[in-house]
């Protein structure tokens, strides 16, 4: 349809670097902001984002600097508050304030932003299995396959290996196809995945973890409707983690995304878009009864 048709938005950040974004039904109502995990792309909403504009909303997804088609740092530093930054310019760069959908460090990032930033710039917010305190053995995992193949891969099918390892709840392999915007051809022929060494050299990660105050404190500020997805088999986030952050922000709900891991959105893609729709219509229903219209 001629609503979903992916359509380029050049978009710079406050210093300078341009971000690779896509604009699905930019005529839709309401506009879905996503922001995607360490290590991820805008691809990884494609499915969800797919969907839920032929459902009559603006979904835009972007590349994180450092990451998929964005530029990377010029001097290889990288660092949790310019990411923040990025962020909140383009929230602001929306013709209304969009619903943040936010996984793993996009939800982190949409933490900090909605609750230090008055008015907020967030219309709502979908965390994706993250919350402010998370589990530490998850994150390792995630930070192991990351740093697993520094000398890259002689081709795609040795990629889709480690791939295939690293998901075995998937069904299938990756192919070439799905894998090209998720690589690069270094000049000895070898691939390398899409992300800046420079994001795992530097430390940006032990960063991140010294944050954990901060975001404490930022999501006992959020004011905005809030629903957080959480995979069943996660390894990111645990009871506990969830238990806090619902004392935290008392005023948000939570649904557990059965059969999906961390990576919800990919394990558990069509319950993953239906917990959105239904999120985005009792919005809808509650503008409605205060009397808020929202173009």
């Amino acid at each position: 349809m001629e609503k979903t048709r992916p359509q380029a938005e050049p978009f710079r950040t406050g210093d300078g670097i341009a971000l690779a974004v896509e604009s699905l039904n930019p005529a839709g109502s309401p506009t879905l902001l996503f922001a995607h995990g360490f290590g991820q792309t805008r691809g990884a909403w494609g499915g969800s984002a797919a969907a839920l504009a032929r459902q009559g909303c603006h979904c835009v997804t972007f590349d994180t600097r450092g990451h998929g088609e964005s530029e990377r740092s010029p001097d290889g530093s990288y660092h949790m508050q310019q990411f923040a930054e990025d962020l909140l310019r383009l929230a602001r760069a929306q013709s209304q304030p969009p619903i943040l959908i936010g996984a793993s460090m996009g939800g982190l990032l949409g933490l900090v932003v909605a609750g230090e930033t008055r008015p907020a710039p967030f219309r709502a917010m979908v965390l994706v299995d993250i919350t402010p305190r998370w589990e530490t053995a998850g994150v390792e995992r995630i930070l192991a396959f990351m740093q697993a193949h520094p000398d890259g891969f002689a081709d795609y099918a040795e990629a889709a290996t480690q791939i295939a390892t690293y998901l075995p709840q998937r069904n299938g392999r990756k192919s070439e196809q799905q894998l090209r915007p998720l690589m690069r051809e270094a000049a000895d022929g070898r691939l390398h995945w899409h992300w800046d060494p420079a994001l795992l050299a530097g430390g940006l990660v032990q960063e991140s973890e010294r944050y954990q105050p901060r975001l404490l404190s930022a999501a006992a500020k959020v004011d905005v409707p809030v629903l957080l997805l959480s995979g069943e088999r996660s390894d990111v986030v645990s009871r506990d983690t969830v238990d806090e952050f619902l004392q935290l922000v008392p005023h948000a709900r939570h649904v557990e995304v059965a059969g999906a891991t961390h990576m919800v959105a990919g394990d558990a893609n069509d319950a993953f878009t239906r917990e959105i729709a239904g999120f985005i219509h009792t919005l809808d229903d509650a503008d409605a009864r205060r009397g808020v219209r929202v173009s």
